[in-house]
């Protein structure tokens, strides 16, 4: 089993929104919006460098450096490896990925300045580069948990391959992939067996598809879920996104959420939904609603 050096809350609250790409905050409204967060108990903030084309994370960072009494009490998440085509960043030419030691270094040191903190918690490798070295990786990880800049890492949208080659050089606290009602992979490809194995514990991003579940287009898929997910939210006196956030978390790797709102009453919904606990059979109703068809 792995030992997890950092305690991950069971709602993790995405910043990808935001910023530049979408609310726009001023930090007066970030500075709300952390306060707000922590008031209900929630103090894990998932970030990664790219967001906003390499802003949101200074825009964070202000309120930390205004608020230095903040820094002990929020859980900082970011990552690093998507190397994205932007006027922050002239060099690069095309969007590609990098996980070699000098850039995951350099990364670490721009988020640690942009975030305007000495620490970052836990440090992701943003996508599976096609040409990493896991003892490369494991070599730079090494050197920044020395050095006291990073506390832990892990890995998003790594395969159950990709992920078991780099933890056998290095231990990852946890993988952050794409699952919801919408996207079941995750739960027939290996990722969360091998996260049950290792003792990781899983995030997911995007825990509602993507918003295809509220939007005024339905498909046949849409409607079968809904069917099945208001039912339920009737019986538990719940909401919809609440029983959705339930399916997840009811698995046994224990699967946290990441809920990229820019809304506290949706964090606070969120939160709620640990208290939603279905049956097996409702459950499998769920999956059934969503596949089309009863299990093999």
């Amino acid at each position: 089993m792995t030992t997890t050096p950092v305690k991950i809350s069971p709602i993790i609250v995405g910043t990808m929104r935001l910023g530049a790409w979408g609310a726009q905050f001023s930090t007066a409204d970030y500075e709300r919006f952390i306060d707000a967060c922590l008031d209900l108990g929630i103090n894990d903030f998932d970030h990664a460098d790219i967001y906003g084309h390499y802003t949101t994370e200074s825009e964070f960072g202000a309120v930390l450096k205004k608020r230095p009494d903040l820094r002990s009490k929020v859980q900082l998440t970011t990552k690093c490896g998507i190397r994205l085509v932007s006027e922050n960043r002239p060099a690069h030419r095309i969007k590609s990925y990098d996980s070699s030691k000098e850039h995951i270094v350099a990364s670490v040191e721009e988020s640690l300045k942009a975030l305007s903190v000495e620490q970052i918690d836990i440090f992701l490798l943003h996508r599976p580069d096609y040409l990493m070295h896991p003892h490369e990786i494991a070599t730079a990880f090494e050197q920044l948990k020395k050095a006291g800049k990073v506390r832990a890492f892990g890995v998003s949208n790594f395969t159950a391959s990709q992920f078991d080659l780099l933890h056998s050089f290095t231990p990852l606290v946890t993988n952050q992939v794409e699952a919801s009602i919408l996207h079941l992979d995750a739960f027939g490809d290996g990722t969360l067996d091998q996260c049950l194995k290792h003792g990781v514990v899983p995030t997911a991003w995007s825990p509602f598809g993507g918003g295809a579940l509220f939007s005024e287009e339905v498909t046949p898929r849409v409607e079968r879920i809904r069917e099945v997910a208001n039912g339920l939210a009737e019986k538990y006196s719940a909401s919809l996104d609440q029983v959705l956030l339930a399916f997840l978390h009811q698995h046994p790797a224990g699967i946290i959420p990441v809920v990229g709102t820019t809304k506290v009453e949706r964090v606070e919904a969120a939160l709620k939904s640990l208290t939603v606990k279905m049956t097996r059979e409702e459950w499998y109703d769920l999956w059934q609603a969503s596949t089309g068809e009863e299990v093999a």
